[in-house]
């Protein structure tokens, strides 16, 4: 199984599954959130990398039951980690008109709060890490799956390249 999410475009296991050219991010994830009928009220208070991971998650894991959701793990990377949401803390603190930062958008300055979304959602009580790489490390993912089924430790292993950085996106998920 395969989801990639870019420029617009929400593509999983080859096929179109949701498209909205020429939006902002925000507007391309609300309309995606929409149009897969999700219902989860968090999902508008996440910041967007977790929103673009979320999404991800969901084109491959919502139609699963919760006993093919248990045991499975997540690793993800990306090379900004959680730049996108610091920039947007930072310039929080620097308004001296309203310098107090929301603890809101502070929940969020670690790129791994994005798989506790996933995790809280699906019920999911595996390994769940996330990396900092120059660009998606394939061979270290499929040695750390492959660790993780020998020990036990998970049927199945989702490994995402999740990068996001102001209006650029990219995501990659398979198992």
């Amino acid at each position: 199984m395969e989801c990639k999410i870019y420029k617009g475009t929400i593509i999983v296991n080859g096929s179109f599954v949701f498209q909205r050219l020429g939006t902002d991010f925000a507007t391309f994830a609300k309309g995606a959130y929409k149009h897969l009928e999700l219902d989860y009220p968090k999902f508008f208070k996440m910041d967007n990398l977790s929103k673009l991971a979320f999404l991800g998650v969901e084109c491959l894991l919502g139609g699963l039951s919760p006993e093919q959701k248990s045991a499975t793990a997540l690793l993800f990377a990306n090379r900004s980690a959680s730049l996108d949401t610091d920039l947007r803390h930072q310039a929080s603190i620097e308004n001296p008109k309203e310098y107090y930062p929301s603890p809101a958008v502070f929940v969020y300055t670690l790129p791994n709060i994005c798989l506790g979304e996933i995790a809280i959602r699906h019920g999911l009580r595996t390994e769940s890490t996330f990396f900092v790489f120059d660009s998606y490390p394939k061979e270290f993912f499929k040695s750390y799956s492959e660790y993780l089924r020998s020990k036990g430790l998970a049927q199945r292993v989702l490994c995402a390249w999740v990068e996001l950085l102001g209006e650029e996106y990219n995501l990659m998920i398979n198992d």
